[in-house]
């Protein structure tokens, strides 16, 4: 019930299918981030208009609160949040080594063993334990469409003797995942229950020996799928780049791959012309919220002065219903007398545009005109 076709090329831009349980994917896609079963401030329908494919929930949130057990007796996330498209979870890894530090030190307070990681709920400080198999069971009563397997998310500041040590357990917990996941699978099968699909995460830090490894281990794993860990542990775009170019013909061209956490346009265009097929990140609506809109030639901050008497749209090319309706001065507005209402315009906005920009460059690529589109893209976009 899984499966991923390559339809056109285009340099190392791609397009694809993905086929799931819940309705296909076309790709490149950026997939809406709903953390806590929810996009910020949008409901479904505003999801749909915007056709996205597919959104993403975080397991640790969910695990948490209202606890994977309570979403699996009221039907599992499709049900729960009535959404019936494809769903993908995060193995909650991320979450679980970002979120408990020491306040005046800013270190991980995180125990990590062999077999489990310890840490502590941002609830009420309770004490919680994940292994591989944890991840993968929680995933499974969740029952999202796509989940992911359990890593170590290592700091990028981490020196090469860590980041190995760091990677070869990220190693050794994909294939404990990968083992939990098809033994879920086989009781899932017997129950009558839909499938999951599981991806594998490429490790790295900063270091190219060390990527290129993870990409050849993680690539060689039965799975259909690959995954990409880069972004929110100290690296830099330029670390992104340069390493994506190094890990390129190490991907195999039969899967699809998901780069975790890519939210600017100029990073969209810029990764699908280095062969990747699927986005996430949760700053469209993070930045709509504090009243900062994409655009074709940059993000615009509304709270500026020179949109006070701005009787134009956020962006006069954008077809969202918040371009067709309302002018900049009046979300400025909205926005200077902290009305709920710019927040859900601007995260709808941002959300359209990222969905929007994708599937235009998904026709340029059909059409052999990345490139053309490419550059046009940076004619006038400003950093």
């Amino acid at each position: 019930m899984f499966q991923y076709t390559l339809e056109h090329t285009d340099g190392n831009a791609r397009t694809g299918l993905l086929t799931t349980p819940h309705g296909d994917i076309q790709t490149p896609v950026f997939m809406p981030v709903g953390t806590k079963s929810t996009v910020k401030s949008l409901d479904k329908h505003e999801i749909d208009e915007m056709w996205a494919d597919i959104i993403l929930n975080n397991t640790y949130h969910m695990y948490l609160r209202p606890g994977d057990e309570t979403v699996k007796h009221f039907g599992w996330l499709h049900t729960f949040q009535n959404y019936h498209k494809p769903i993908l979870t995060d193995s909650g890894g991320f979450q679980v080594f970002s979120l408990w530090k020491d306040n005046k030190t800013g270190k991980s307070l995180v125990k990590i063993t062999e077999q489990w990681v310890e840490f502590r709920s941002y609830i009420d400080w309770s004490k919680h334990f994940f292994s591989p198999e944890r991840a993968m069971d929680i995933q499974c009563n969740l029952w999202a469409d796509i989940i992911m397997a359990f890593d170590e998310c290592a700091p990028g500041n981490s020196d090469h003797s860590y980041a190995k040590q760091a990677m070869e357990r990220t190693h050794r917990w994909a294939i404990q995942s990968m083992e939990q996941w098809q033994k879920n699978e086989t009781i899932r099968a017997s129950d009558g229950r839909m499938p999951q699909t599981m991806f594998p995460i490429v490790q790295w830090v900063t270091y190219e020996d060390l990527r290129v490894e993870s990409t050849k281990f993680m690539a060689d794993l039965p799975t259909l799928w690959i995954a990409i860990w880069w972004l929110a542990v100290g690296e830099t775009k330029e670390d992104m780049m340069r390493t994506l170019d190094v890990i390129h013909d190490h991907l195999p061209k039969e899967k699809p791959r998901y780069l975790m956490w890519i939210w600017t346009p100029e990073d969209l265009v810029e990764c699908i012309a280095r062969g990747i097929d699927m986005f996430d990140c949760v700053l469209p609506t993070r930045i709509g919220r504090h009243g900062t809109a994409f655009s074709w030639t940059g993000n615009k901050k509304l709270r500026n002065a020179q949109y006070k008497l701005s009787d134009k749209p956020i962006e006069e090319n954008c077809a969202c219903k918040v371009c067709k309706n309302y002018s900049s001065w009046y979300i400025r507005h909205l926005v200077q007398e902290n009305e709920i209402l710019w927040m859900r315009f601007l995260s709808y906005h941002n959300l359209y545009f990222l969905i929007n920009l994708t599937k235009e460059i998904r026709a340029s690529i059909q059409e052999w005109k990345f490139e053309e589109y490419r550059n046009n893209f940076w004619k006038n976009y400003r950093l």
